[in-house]
């Protein structure tokens, strides 16, 4: 018999554990899913969840001590983001892993989606051709604060509470992309939906920044 390594895995896979702890709440998932898209305060956090800051703030801690997130002042504002790429490459991981285990993520996102957009969305391999396109104007809807952190090389910002007021300065004679934080946002549909409405040809990319960048790195052989 070998030595006794039963004090070895327990230390192991405690320390693992911490990660399934910290991610185990719907909340603190669709914080992590926010902040993917940007830093952001508590309070933007509690208005984008509809929770009070004091459960905001609670869930922020946890995550904090799993190293999930970064905290940082911005003057008066308590600000988080995630702490390294790593983190988002784990979200996006358990997104995905997800949807193939839980068929109920697939309908309930559908039955949200298709009565707003029931047309074949663009994929993001499409879009990157399409961003070379002069004829066509892709539209970032998502807040200003996400696109200013990262957004699709040449994609206009215009946020979905904006959109009627500045509909007037997009083209008619162009074909409009919308796209917003990823298959979990329903912005994109909405402002097809919106677009459609006044006589613009809109369609929707299922994705959104995060995705499109690796599947750009992934088809250029950078991953």
């Amino acid at each position: 018999m070998g030595a006794n390594t039963r004090p070895f895995k327990e230390a192991v896979y405690s320390e693992l554990a911490r990660l399934g702890k910290a991610m185990g709440s719907p909340r603190r998932l669709e914080l992590l899913d926010l902040l993917s898209q940007g830093p952001k305060s508590v309070e933007v956090l509690a208005r984008e969840t509809q929770q009070s800051i004091a459960n905001v703030s609670q869930h922020l801690q946890t995550l904090l001590e799993a190293r999930l997130v970064k905290f940082y002042k911005r003057g008066n504002y308590s600000m988080y983001r995630l702490s390294d790429e790593r983190v988002l490459d784990l979200l996006l991981k358990v997104e995905e892993v997800g949807e193939w285990l839980y068929r109920a993520i697939e309908t309930e996102r559908e039955s949200w989606i298709h009565p707003l957009d029931s047309s074949r969305p663009l994929s993001a391999e499409e879009l990157d051709t399409l961003v070379k396109d002069p004829d066509v104007v892709v539209l970032d809807v998502r807040p200003r604060d996400e696109y200013e952190f990262d957004h699709i090389p040449g994609a206009w910002s215009v946020p979905l509470e904006e959109l009627e007021q500045k509909m007037a300065e997009l083209p008619k004679d162009k074909q409009i992309v919308a796209y917003c934080r990823g298959r979990y946002c329903l912005f994109a549909a909405e402002a097809v939906q919106i677009l459609r409405r006044h006589g613009y040809r809109a369609i929707r990319v299922e994705q959104g920044v995060r995705e499109w960048r690796r599947s750009m790195s992934v088809s250029r052989g950078g991953l």
